[in-house]
């Protein structure tokens, strides 16, 4: 496989090496499986290179973002133009009409459309990631590649999945799709909710439940349905705190008939199709994450050296520097993250969904706490819209727009808490598995790895965890001395020194990822088969996820600094910085796995729900509007118009792809 081709059909997870994730939560972190080719990391293929430049001359140039953010729509021409230069199928095989570029490539293209505006990348991640084109390539037959993929190139596509009822919890869903013999088709029925791109799709991948009879057991299914097929109504376009200019929608369906032919995979396995296409699809907030961060760098540095108080740059006070470094070490690491991931995961032969899941996690709250960092840095001014600052004379500087846009990304595709629980519930079946391979081998008794004896000392997995591994989960200040100690003071280090630094931040990672191994394997032990015992552990099973996700980012900063070399050695002062804040988070986290008040609020929730506090409550006023929590979406047909937005020109779409010399310039 080349740079320029993307994979049809994926290799089945359980054939596929084992990922980072899983060997750092195993007690096994094997960095090599981080490491990418040889030369410049930084430094994109030819072809690559031209189109990413070709696409941002066109943001700089044809894209106002500022009246994206004032009339919460992305114009019809910035659309049309994106479509022209290839933005709608940078990973499509060139052979269905696509560039045929690689993950590398798209990822850095949403870094440059989510810094122009946010709605961009919005489209182009929903249409690519989750949309028709990667179902179809994974689980498709190739008459739908031929009549679909083609179209992608200047056709949207949208995922309906979402229901009001839905959230986290897929199996709530109540679209039906009834197949009809006398059609070969089916019938769908049902209300999606919050379907971004489903104002303005062509094209719908819509998931549906099967009933259940005669052809088999039924289930979640995906099918493709024609967005302007009759009974499909848009019925809203939904408005959000952020991410002004989105293109959301609740879309009806009724007595919608869809070919068998347009049937993704087999009748149930919808799910499976959804979730495999989430795996690159999640690298697409860690990107967008990645670049919130370096802007916001950018505007860190300026501000913070421009702005005077008390006779010096605020950066040269105490408390604005720790705001600075941090964003500037972390802005390294989620880079760093997407850039390792995103070249295994085009490399193949490893399977990267937990490397994914944990990647969207740690960066999508990473980058809510630089954008809060930030405001506070600019102040009144972080607090003011861009336009109004400019009416008053002054840079507009959009620092309250990206607040409001990186929200929702501790929310969308997963959100942190459910991601936590998700990737607790894999960890401890890997152990259960691993735990079941010693106990079959050849002069092997019965496991006893990661049997926990008090709240500090945890016996890891496959070795006896040593005292000095990690500090005491009971002392809070050792813990902190501990992951502080020993440690040159950044870029005052010479270059020589940094290499053995970053060695040493790595070997932190390894014995921290044989303690929550150890931890993982006692939790594997004593819960059910089936999970049993879980639901009153999730915060304690949270905290080990997010020490691995620290420890994950501070495996690919060293590695990623390492790449980018450098005779000034800075790449390496970022991940020194970088690891040296990290180690000062997992050790509170690992101090709170002994010591923490989860029962106790868990005790103080239900007396809240018994209304025990309800007197706390008086004395405000509840503007809120009455009505259900949860709308009651009825199957049925539609009441009000239908508010598809239709950006495709009236003419029939060109037939010919843009070649790759064709996208350096505008196609007429």
């Amino acid at each position: 496989m080349t740079a320029r081709e993307t994979p049809e059909q994926g290799t089945p997870a359980g054939a596929r090496r084992p990922g980072f994730a899983t060997g750092l939560f195993l007690g096994r972190p094997d960095t090599d499986l981080l490491t990418g080719p040889a030369g410049d990391a930084r430094r994109p293929a030819p072809a690559e290179e031209r189109f990413l430049a070709r696409l941002r001359d066109f943001c700089e140039k044809e894209v106002d973002s500022a009246a994206i953010e004032r009339a919460d729509r992305v114009p019809d021409e910035v659309v049309e133009g994106l479509k022209d230069i290839g933005a709608l199928a940078i990973r499509l095989p060139r052979r269905y009409g696509g560039l045929g570029l690689s993950t590398h490539c798209y990822l850095r293209a949403l870094m440059l459309t989510s810094t122009t505006h946010p709605a961009l990348s919005e489209l182009l991640a929903a249409h690519q990631a989750i949309g028709l084109i990667q179902p179809l390539l994974l689980f498709g037959t190739d008459e739908q590649k031929r009549a679909f993929l083609p179209r992608c190139v200047r056709e949207i596509s949208a995922f309906a999945l979402t229901e009001a009822d839905i959230g986290n919890d897929p199996f709530r869903m109540h679209t039906t799709a009834v197949y009809d013999p006398a059609m070969d088709g089916y019938v769908l029925d049902g209300v999606k909710t919050w379907t971004t791109n489903g104002v303005i799709a062509d094209l719908l991948v819509v998931m549906a439940v099967v009933p259940a009879g005669e052809r088999g057991e039924g289930g979640m299914t995906a099918f493709v349905v024609e967005a302007d097929a009759p009974g499909v109504t848009v019925e809203r376009r939904n408005s959000f705190l952020g991410l002004r200019g989105l293109e959301n929608g609740c879309i009806r369906l009724h007595r919608v008939a869809v070919p068998a032919g347009n049937r993704i995979g087999a009748e149930g396995e919808g799910l499976a199709i959804a979730l495999a296409a989430q795996d690159t699809g999640r690298l697409s907030l860690p990107a967008v994450s990645a670049a919130a961060a370096k802007w916001s760098l950018r505007i860190a540095r300026q501000w913070s050296a421009a702005r005077v108080q008390f006779g010096r740059p605020i950066a040269r006070h105490d408390a604005v520097a720790g705001k600075v470094s941090f964003i500037a070490a972390t802005a390294f690491a989620l880079e760093a993250l997407v850039e390792v991931i995103a070249r295994r995961a085009a490399a193949g032969g490893t399977d990267t969904r937990l490397d994914a899941e944990l990647a969207k996690l740690f960066a999508s709250e990473q980058a809510w706490v630089i954008a809060d960092e930030l405001v506070q840095l600019r102040g009144g001014r972080g607090y003011e819209t861009a336009e109004s600052a400019v009416a008053r004379g002054e840079r507009g500087v959009p620092v309250e727009q990206l607040l409001r846009d990186v929200r929702v990304g501790r929310i969308f595709d997963g959100s942190s808490e459910a991601l936590r629980a998700f990737l607790a519930h894999d960890l401890i079946e890997a152990h259960r598995a691993a735990a079941g391979e010693r106990d079959t081998a050849p002069g092997q008794g019965t496991a006893q790895a990661g049997k926990t004896t008090h709240a500090g000392e945890t016996a890891a997995v496959g070795a006896t965890a040593r005292a000095e591994d990690t500090p005491s989960t009971g002392d809070t200040a050792a813990a902190t001395r501990s992951a502080g100690a020993g440690m040159p003071a950044g870029p005052d280090a010479s270059a020589g020194r940094l290499d053995a630094v970053l060695d040493g931040h790595l070997e932190f990672v390894a014995r921290t990822s044989r303690r929550i191994a150890g931890e993982l394997a006692a939790v594997a032990a004593e819960s059910g088969p089936e999970g049993e015992g879980l639901d009153g552990r999730q915060r304690f099973l949270g905290r080990i996820v997010d020490i691995g996700a620290e420890l994950y980012a501070m495996t690919a900063s060293c590695v990623h600094a390492r790449a980018l070399g450098g005779a000034d050695g800075s790449p390496a002062e970022l991940a020194d910085a970088f690891c040296r804040q990290a180690r000062l988070r997992v050790a509170e986290s690992l101090a709170r796995l002994g010591e923490n008040t989860d029962a106790a609020d868990r005790a103080v929730t239900g007396q809240v729900l018994e209304g025990r506090y309800a007197w706390l409550e008086e004395g405000v006023v509840d503007v809120s509007v009455d009505g259900p929590w949860i709308a009651e979406q009825r199957p049925g047909p539609a009441t009000g118009p239908n508010l598809r937005r239709v950006i495709r020109p009236a003419a029939t779409p060109r037939a010919t792809r843009p070649s790759t010399d064709e996208t350096t310039r505008r196609t007429p």
